[in-house]
């Protein structure tokens, strides 16, 4: 029979994974962090655990039908409604997909601790581990295999205030090198438009997010740049 050390038990565990998966998170300064990260597991845990053994003095009630994954599906719902307000865009980027994803990850983790399953979340919180760091060594080499991989980015930005200096500077330091570059004053108002061919095997990804967060950048887009005029 269940005892409640069982159960606090199973909330010790969804706290310890859960709290490495938000201090991770947290270190990497994202939009959740520790507390939401260990919030999210802990609640889903709880409300495993209510389905599972809260009803247990109404089971030999006549007529009464418990279906405990009922309430799962609801954590899974709910937890959506949380990933969705992390997730936003920013001068045309959407950022945020990944802390969301591993919102809703948390809560996973914390339902098969809630359900007892302690092996799986264990190793759902090892796979979130190599997932989010050892990935994004991959991801460098998946850009630079694609056909269609963006060769340079297109920026816009505020003129009369020196940001192109910052843009490839930023660049640098993001591990690629600059081989063109074409400026043009932008169709839309008073700024100007610089187009820039880079190289590199850095993360892209991490490079236009860097210039969408200097001060005077209006858009950043990634492109294929071409010999064309």
């Amino acid at each position: 029979m269940l005892t409640n050390s069982d159960l606090v038990a199973r909330l010790a565990l969804t706290l310890v994974l859960c709290f490495l998966i938000g201090f991770e998170r947290e270190a990497r300064q994202k939009s959740a962090g520790l507390r939401t990260h260990t919030l999210v597991g802990l609640g889903a845990a709880i409300a495993m655990m209510v389905s599972k053994y809260g009803f247990a003095d109404m089971t030999d009630q006549v007529g009464v039908s418990l279906d405990p994954s009922r309430v799962a599906a609801q954590i899974v719902s709910g937890v959506g409604f949380i990933g969705a307000g992390i997730i936003f865009v920013r001068r045309g980027s959407v950022r945020g997909l990944t802390t969301a994803a591993v919102v809703w990850m948390s809560a996973m983790i914390g339902m098969a601790c809630g359900a007892g399953l302690y092996v799986l979340a264990v190793a759902g919180a090892v796979a979130h581990f190599l997932i989010v760091l050892g990935f994004r060594f991959a991801e460098p080499l998946a850009t630079a295999a694609s056909p269609n991989r963006p060769t340079g980015v297109l920026v816009t930005y505020e003129d009369g205030r020196g940001i192109l200096r910052d843009v490839l500077g930023t660049l640098t330091g993001q591990g690629f090198s600059v081989t063109d570059i074409r400026v043009n004053r932008a169709p839309d108002g008073p700024n100007v438009q610089v187009g820039l061919s880079i190289e590199g095997r850095s993360s892209f990804t991490e490079a236009v997010e860097a210039l969408m967060l200097l001060n005077g950048v209006v858009s950043v887009d990634a492109s294929l740049i071409t010999d064309d005029p």
